[in-house]
């Protein structure tokens, strides 16, 4: 059964960037069994209803600016899948979660920024999902507990955000100092995923140290996405921490495998 990741999409410079991070996505990409199609929350769908895309050939979204030309040129040109469309809305119906279907819309950075680096060819059919930060914890854990079933027939779903992502507390130097804060958070969030406490991590907002600086009220959508990827294998409650470090002080680019 292929696991479940939480992948941190970065700052979409990380597009065109050589480093660390960049380098063990594209050996991920590599190493872990090839899907038939990925099913893809990303922190940059933010919707109220939950959006199923049913979309033959996506387009790319530069949802940014001010960055390099470079990024512009950037296209992946994933299809889509309207089969694993439709096994989406009967899960989804099955468990009672109300959806929409959306046919138009392209693959924005938080999607395209991690697919291009774990599969460049876009020979992997994705089904691109909204995320609602309004929602609560057990509510996004459910989601993706609900597409579980998914899992056994060879489809790898992806939450794209970020465990630390607070643009306002970022130190642009980046002179490779981590924040201390940002990595108390994410130790306190390790211990707690590796243990499946999801009572803990329900109320990670007021249990988690530097939660507020960590989790800003205006950048939930970052991390919330994990409770999607976390749900899809509650079957098996196994969380492995793959890869974790920082840019700009405490911008996370953290991955964890579920399952």
């Amino acid at each position: 059964m292929i696991p479940s990741y939480f992948i941190a999409h970065g700052a979409p410079l990380l597009a065109i960037e050589e480093n660390e991070y960049t380098k063990f996505l594209n050996q991920l990409g590599q190493h872990v069994p090839k899907p038939r199609a990925i099913v893809l929350f990303s922190a940059h769908w933010v919707s109220s209803v939950q959006y199923v895309s049913e979309v033959d050939q996506y387009s790319t979204i530069y949802d940014f600016g001010g960055f390099s030309e470079a990024l512009y040129q950037i296209e992946y040109p994933a299809i889509g899948n309207k089969h694993v469309s439709e096994e989406i809305k009967d899960l989804f119906t099955v468990e009672g979660i109300p959806y929409q279907t959306e046919s138009s819309r392209g693959l924005d950075h938080g999607a395209w920024v991690v697919l291009r680096m774990l599969y460049p060819n876009a020979d992997i059919p994705v089904i691109s999902m909204s995320v609602n930060p309004e929602l609560t914890p057990e509510e996004q854990y459910k989601i993706g507990k609900s597409l579980s079933e998914l899992r056994k027939k060879d489809v790898m779903i992806i939450a794209s955000g970020g465990s630390v992502h607070n643009l306002r507390a970022l130190d642009w130097r980046d002179n490779g100092e981590t924040t201390p804060w940002a990595l108390q958070f994410d130790e306190w969030l390790e211990k707690h995923l590796k243990a499946w406490d999801t009572q803990s991590l329900f109320q990670y907002d007021s249990l988690a140290p530097s939660a507020q600086l960590a989790v800003p009220p205006y950048g939930r959508e970052h991390f919330i996405p994990i409770f999607y990827s976390m749900g899809a294998a509650d079957d098996e409650q196994k969380a492995t921490l793959l890869h974790r470090s920082y840019r700009y002080g405490s911008l996370s680019h953290s991955i964890w495998q579920f399952g």
